[in-house]
C-alpha cells in the first residue's frame, strides 16, 4: 500500500439522523462504487441495517466498531490489512465527538475526501438546545449538511443560517421524508428594496449571512446598521470592519462577523460603537481569501452606544 492514496468519506450525525440510508444510497451510486472496493466502518447500529446482498453487488463490505474505546489506530490498521479497500466510508457516531476522529492515527495513505453531516429536521431544535456545541462541532468541518424529514413548518431558513454561521463553505440541503427537495422561501426582516436598507440590531446576523450567500442582491444598495469597530493591525487608516460578536456554539465559542468598510473619515478604535450608512459593492479581496464578498463604502458614520444584546443569533 506504500504510496497508494485511500480516500475516506465521513458521514456523521446523531442516532437516527439518516446516516445508514445515506451511506447505502452512496454505495449504489455508480460514480462512487464503479470499480472500487469500499469498506464501510459503522460506528453505531440504528434502526436501519446494511443490506448484505446490495453491499456484495457493489463490492462493499462493512465492519462494526461498537464503542468509542474501540476506535483506535490498531482497529483501523487491522481493517486496512484485512479488507484492503480502495476507499473508506465511515458512518461516524456523532456522540463520540469530532476530536477522536480528527486525532486518531490513520493508516498510511488515508485522507479525508469528503464529510457529510446528516440531520433529522424534526429533532434539530432539541439538539440545538441540549447539545449545540457537539452538533456544531460536526458541522464545522463538513462539506455538506443535509436536513432530512422536513415537513410543513420546518424553519429551514433559520436552520441554514445557523449552519452557515459556523461553516460558511458548507452546502446546506433540505429534503422531505420521501427524499424530494424541500422548497422554502427565505423571508427577510428588512426591506431590501428600500432606498436605505435599515438593519435592526437583532437582525444583523440574518443580514450578514444573507449577504454572504447572496452578495449580488446588495450590490449598489445602501445599508444602515449599528456595529462595533474592529481594526486589525496593519489595516489602512481609512478602513475598519464594523460588525458584531456572534455566538456560534456556546459562550466559549464566539466570533466577530463583519465586512470591510472603506472611505472612513475620523479616528475609530477597536470596540468603538458606530452607526454606519454605506454603499455596497461586491469585490474579490485578499482579505476575504479570494472569495467575492461585500465591501462597504461609508457615506456616514455616527458614534453611538453599545447594542442592547452582546451577541447576535441566527
Amino acid at each position: 500500500m506504500l504510496g497508494v492514496k485511500v480516500p475516506v468519506f465521513v458521514v456523521n450525525g446523531f442516532l437516527e439522523s439518516g446516516k445508514t440510508v445515506f451511506a447505502m444510497d452512496t454505495i449504489e451510486d455508480e460514480y462512487f462504487s464503479d470499480g472500487e472496493d469500499t469498506l464501510i466502518i459503522a460506528c453505531e447500529e440504528g434502526m436501519e441495517e446494511y443490506d448484505e446482498d446490495l453491499l456484495a453487488r457493489y463490492g462493499a463490505q462493512v465492519v462494526y466498531c461498537d464503542s468509542k474505546e474501540e476506535f483506535t489506530e490498531e482497529f483501523l490498521k487491522n481493517a486496512q490489512k484485512k479488507y484492503k479497500p480502495s476507499q473508506i466510508l465511515i458512518e461516524y457516531n456523532g456522540m463520540w465527538g469530532m476530536e477522536l476522529l480528527n486525532t486518531v492515527k490513520k493508516p498510511r495513505g488515508w485522507f479525508r475526501a469528503q464529510q457529510v453531516t446528516m440531520v433529522d429536521a424534526t429533532t434539530f431544535d432539541m439538539y440545538m438546545q441540549n447539545m449545540k456545541s457537539l452538533f456544531m462541532d460536526m458541522c464545522r468541518e463538513s462539506d455538506m449538511v443535509i436536513f432530512n424529514r422536513c415537513e410543513e413548518g420546518t424553519d429551514a431558513a433559520s436552520y441554514k443560517r445557523n449552519i452557515r454561521a459556523v461553516n460558511p463553505r458548507a452546502t446546506v440541503a433540505f429534503e422531505m421524508e420521501d427524499g424530494a427537495p424541500f422548497e422554502f422561501e427565505e423571508e427577510l426582516p428588512f426591506d431590501i428594496e428600500a432606498d436605505v436598507i435599515e438593519i435592526e440590531e437583532e437582525d444583523y446576523g440574518i443580514w450578514y449571512i444573507d449577504a454572504m450567500d447572496h452578495p449580488e442582491k446588495y450590490d449598489g444598495k445602501t445599508v444602515k446598521f449599528k456595529g462595533m469597530v474592529y481594526r486589525p493591525k496593519g489595516m489602512p487608516k481609512n478602513q475598519f470592519v464594523p460588525g458584531r460578536m456572534a455566538m456560534t456554539c456556546c459562550a466559549d465559542d464566539t466570533a466577530f462577523i463583519g465586512y470591510i468598510c472603506e472611505n472612513v473619515v475620523g479616528q475609530y478604535q477597536t470596540k468603538d460603537w458606530v452607526i454606519v450608512t454605506a454603499t455596497v459593492t461586491v469585490e474579490e479581496r485578499e482579505e476575504y481569501e479570494g472569495v467575492t464578498a461585500v465591501v462597504l463604502h461609508a457615506k456616514e458614520i455616527v458614534r453611538t452606544g453599545p447594542a442592547s444584546e452582546e451577541f447576535v443569533y441566527f
